[in-house]
């Protein structure tokens, strides 16, 4: 599966974005997605995954209550609405994807197969 990031950019605190991941096949047939961030000179973490088949969520607590992840399966492609952006929410975002059920955490960078190339959300 191929992904495409878009949506990202420079904002001022406060404000608000919209990331949009595109996937090369029909979204009903991924199990899940999610969507990670890295920081300069941090890890990779995830921030938000859904389960394509259920629409069940699940947050990071440094994000929950500010983004909100969903997906069009009409037009192949996930979201991640990004509001009262904070500077240490700048970062690359990336989403990602899985076909097929994993035992692994949706946090874990290990489930998931597929990866598009990231966008980046400055916060000033």
């Amino acid at each position: 599966v191929q992904l495409v990031e878009s949506g990202g950019g420079s904002v001022q605190a406060g404000g608000s974005l919209r990331l949009s991941c595109e996937a090369s096949t029909y979204t009903y047939s991924i199990y899940s997605m999610a969507w990670f961030r890295q920081a300069p000179g941090k890890e990779r973490e995830a921030i938000a995954t859904i389960y394509l088949t259920t629409g069940g969520t699940y947050y990071a607590d440094s994000v929950k209550g500010r983004f909100t992840i969903s997906r069009d399966n009409n037009k192949n492609t996930l979201y991640l609405q990004v509001d009262s952006l904070k500077p240490e929410d700048t970062a690359m975002y990336y989403c990602a994807s899985t076909l097929r059920y994993s035992p692994l955490t949706w946090r874990s960078e290990a489930r998931y197969n597929d990866w598009g190339q990231g966008t980046q959300v400055t916060v000033s």
